[in-house]
């Protein structure tokens, strides 16, 4: 698709010295990023009635980190000057194109006739940029987003419009990447209310709105209860109580994550000391800037040491991407963890790309196998040959195997057939409260006596 020329004249947006080398980005030859933001701000405000429609287009290349941390930062900024030609080689000729910052950009479109031509001119940046480049004896692929915003239509000041157009760049990254998206209003919407949600989760560990509830998982050899894993909850005053899926991930994005983490260990182990049976271990999950931390080891020997909880007590739950999100490091936390005496369970196993890697590579004591197994281990060949295949790999490695997210007796009777040591899920108990854990263990103690009694008699 090309971008179409305009049929009528337009009112031009006075350029002043913007082609002066001081105005320029000295890497792409493009705009600085005061440079298009000073030409928008003069848009705004000289549009004549305040109403003449122009286009703001904010681009962002897709993978542009990836081949920084992979072939290095040469490479990376060949890609960028790369992208500032064919970028240039797009626009028309009284279009403004700038480098906003790192791999963003942004395009400024001050004679639009219709805004086909903007949707024209983002698509053929999305075409143009994800054509391979080869630099430095490399062929790269990147690939862009683009997010489109129009004035007067969707904002009337430059600030503003800049950020309708990252609103909808940032929906398009969200919805797959390698595409375009026009502005919304309710982008708008859903931006406050994420911005509310952000001001309200940084208050929550000061306002002691976060608790820990806990699901057991129960030993398969013996019918007996084995541990709990702890599970984060937020107990929101407006909102009641909030899914981790809603705010674990903006935790994640805002840097929030490892603060909270630290919560849940030092909340975990503390609860955790205080039940009856010294035998019962808790599970804690640790995300990946957790494990990237090289004082981790130093966090769990101090949760342990406040709580008195005996460190083979504690179990900490890793996934794939946060060993591989730093690995060198990771390993050496794990040994670290494993020094102390604490135990380490691979989670969501056989959702990733290297777990085999993962089990020989790393100190681990038990594989969790994904509900995503589980849920059809019943009704389909294929997910119970994976479940054995676990178990089985996991028994020779001196590893136990817990099954997620059990629901049905079927379910059940395979996972025991094909080798599992361990399960968990809504058959045995949903999560519950720590208010709720003493008497969870005390009725497990009596149905263990019961079965007892039964078999003696």
């Amino acid at each position: 698709m090309t971008h179409a020329a305009p049929t009528a004249a337009a009112p031009s947006v006075a350029t002043d010295d913007l082609d002066a080398p001081s105005r320029t980005d000295s890497l792409t030859g493009l705009l600085q990023r005061d440079a298009l933001l000073d030409a928008l701000s003069r848009r705004c405000v000289t549009g004549p009635g305040g109403g003449t429609p122009f286009a703001l287009l904010a681009l962002d290349l897709d993978r542009f980190k990836a081949v920084n941390d992979t072939l290095g930062h040469p490479v990376g900024d060949a890609l960028l000057r790369a992208v500032g030609r064919r970028i240039r080689g797009a626009i028309r000729g009284g279009d403004l194109a700038g480098r906003i910052g790192g791999d963003e950009f942004a395009i400024l479109l001050p004679q639009l006739t219709a805004e086909a031509e903007a949707t024209a001119l983002a698509a053929r940046l999305v075409e143009l940029l994800a054509r391979p480049f080869l630099l430095d004896g490399h062929s790269v692929v990147t690939g862009c987003s683009v997010g489109i915003a129009v004035f007067p239509t969707d904002a009337q000041e430059a600030d503003a419009l800049l950020r309708c157009a990252d609103l909808a760049l940032y929906q398009a990254k969200a919805e797959g990447r390698g595409d375009q998206r026009r502005f919304q209003p309710v982008l708008r919407a859903r931006a406050e209310e994420r911005r509310r949600m952000e001001a309200d989760l940084r208050a929550a560990i000061g306002l002691g709105q976060f608790e820990l509830h806990y699901q057991p998982h129960v030993d398969l050899g013996t019918g007996a209860l084995a541990g709990f894993e702890a599970l984060l909850r937020w107990r929101h005053p407006q909102r009641g109580l909030v899914p981790p899926g809603e705010f674990v991930p903006l935790a994640e994005e805002i840097g929030l994550i490892v603060p909270i983490g630290e919560w849940v260990l030092r909340t975990a182990c503390r609860e955790a000391a205080g039940w009856p049976d010294a035998s019962l271990g808790v599970s804690v999950n640790v995300s990946a800037p957790q494990l990237a931390r090289r004082d981790l080891a130093a966090q769990v020997r101090a949760a342990l040491a406040a709580s008195g909880l005996a460190p083979h007590r504690l179990e900490l739950e890793v996934t794939e991407t946060a060993l591989l999100h730093d690995a060198s490091t990771a390993l050496a936390t794990c040994e670290e963890l494993r020094a102390l005496g604490v135990r380490i369970s691979l989670d969501d196993f056989g959702t990733g790309y290297s777990s085999l890697t993962q089990l020989r590579s790393f100190p681990l004591d038990r594989v969790k196998i994904d509900r995503s197994f589980v849920s059809d281990v019943a009704t389909r060949a294929e997910s119970a040959a994976i479940v054995r295949a676990v178990a089985g790999l996991g028994a020779s490695l001196g590893l136990r195997t817990t099954a997620e997210g059990v629901e049905t007796a079927a379910q059940l009777d395979q996972l025991v057939a094909n080798g599992c040591t361990d399960a968990q899920g809504f058959l045995f108990s949903r999560p519950v409260p720590a208010a709720e854990v003493l008497a969870l263990i005390a009725r497990s103690k009596r149905q263990d006596a019961a079965a007892q009694g039964r078999i003696s008699a």
